[in-house]
């Protein structure tokens, strides 16, 4: 179990990682912020970063594919010099937070870094 501080560290020690942050996608606020962000700026890319949370999780079309499906658990978005990992953090209650990772897309392992992702998340302790 670690707390934001910890999270953020084990984020940044993924090959690749340019910049990690732990958003609030109701506020679009940033909880916690390690190494650079997208232009330089963390808040900027909490807000809209929450913007494309938000579509993801509240869109039924994603959890409907199947029976036993649940609730959307990341999003990949690649461009043509980076990745960018969000993954949402499962909690006892009614949790609206998600981890968000950019990394460099010539040094990351995308399957590496869902990985790595998956296992901070779980491990996560807030406040």
């Amino acid at each position: 179990m670690s707390g934001i501080d910890a999270c953020l560290s084990e984020a940044m020690a993924i090959p690749g990682a340019r910049g990690a942050s732990l958003v609030d996608w109701t506020s679009g606020l940033t909880l916690g912020a390690a190494g650079d962000g997208p232009d330089r700026d963390h808040e900027t890319a909490a807000a809209e970063t929450s913007e494309l949370a938000r579509l993801a999780f509240e869109n039924s079309a994603f959890t409907r594919a199947t029976e036993d499906a649940g609730p959307v658990e990341d999003l990949i978005v690649t461009a043509r010099g980076s990745y960018h990992l969000i993954r949402f953090v499962e909690t006892s209650f009614d949790s609206s937070v998600f981890l968000y990772l950019w990394l460099d897309r010539a040094e990351a392992n995308l399957a590496m870094a869902r990985f790595r992702l998956q296992g901070l998340t779980a491990g996560l302790v807030l406040p």
